[in-house]
């Protein structure tokens, strides 16, 4: 049974139209089944009040849906955003009247041009995401899982539940997985994927864990559950800033930044910076220890700046 994970942006409340309304909070999350496939939609309802809600929805998906009633801040930022988190395949809708040509000047270069222009049809769009999801291969494997926990809380009579995505990997029941960034051990009690009870979740599900000698009073929105032995956490961080092309704030000693990845958002600054003004060379703190696997890309925010709040990328290594 794959899952495929959708992010879709500029119309508030269009996945309504597609699939059944699930959890919901600054994020909200659409679900959509067809025998063993099914769809995850996740919908960023506090965009753009807020960046994070944006960032978590896109930070999750396969395939993104945009819909575009008029070329505005938003729409742009959304396209930064989308093509820092390197989305390769969605689709394009335009309303009022807008043609291509309007919008084509503004993705040139990023993912959003391999993106697919489809009608307003939520019929239409409902079996084409079925389709891919059918499409898309399930990669059960012998790799340590890895969870990022979006929504916790307690079920009576089973206890402390997450829900989640899993990252890469493997996760099977009677599983022993590290709370990350406590220093607590819990068990899989019992795994769901779309309201079954299953064995087993990999790359690309939404699960739901039941969890043994954990309560949800010590999770957090961000945690990762893992007994993947790679994985690395720091809160301090060396590397080049791959710098979007719309950005014009210079980046500077003491810039006040946010760093987004899976699902954390942490608070932070620019301690030094060096080289190119382009892509410079900078050295990061943060509030919190990030949580990732080597090599990783992480997306860079600096509120403060206007109209566009995505800096750029940045390679996670110590």
């Amino acid at each position: 049974m794959p899952n495929l994970n959708v992010a879709i942006t500029g119309s508030l409340d269009y996945a309504k139209n597609i699939g059944k309304k699930g959890t919901t909070s600054d994020i909200t999350f659409y679900n959509l089944k067809k025998g063993e496939d099914t769809v995850t939609i996740i919908e960023p309802t506090r965009y753009p009040e807020r960046i994070q809600p944006l960032y978590y929805a896109v930070s999750m998906a396969d395939v993104a849906i945009v819909i575009v009633d008029a070329v505005t801040p938003e729409f742009g930022e959304t396209v930064v955003m989308l093509d820092c988190a390197k989305v390769t395949g969605g689709y394009i809708i335009l309303r009022n009247y807008l043609d291509k040509s309007q919008i084509a000047p503004l993705i040139k270069g990023t993912v959003l041009e391999g993106y697919e222009y489809i009608e307003d049809d939520p019929n239409m769009l409902r079996e084409k995401l079925l389709e891919a999801a059918a499409n898309k291969p399930r990669e059960v494997n012998d790799v340590p899982g890895i969870v990022a926990v979006d929504h916790f809380f307690n079920v009576r009579g089973i206890g402390t539940v997450i829900l989640g995505c899993v990252i890469n990997g493997t996760i099977r029941t009677h599983d022993n997985l590290k709370a990350l960034p406590t220093t607590k051990t819990t068990q899989v009690r019992s795994i769901q994927r779309h309201d079954t009870d299953c064995n087993d979740a990999a790359k690309g599900d939404r699960v739901g864990l039941g969890l043994k000698n954990i309560t949800f009073e010590e999770l957090d929105r961000g945690y990762v559950l893992t007994a993947n032995t790679a994985i690395k956490q720091s809160d301090r961080f060396t590397a080049k800033l791959n710098i979007v092309r719309y950005w014009q704030t210079p980046i500077t000693e003491n810039m006040v930044i946010h760093l987004g990845h899976w699902m954390q958002y942490v608070s932070g600054k620019i301690e030094s910076v060096s080289g190119d003004p382009k892509n410079p060379e900078i050295v990061i703190s943060v509030d919190k220890e990030v949580i990732f696997m080597p090599n990783d890309r992480a997306i860079i925010f600096h509120l403060d700046a206007g109209k566009l709040r995505v800096v750029g990328t940045l390679e996670l290594n110590i």
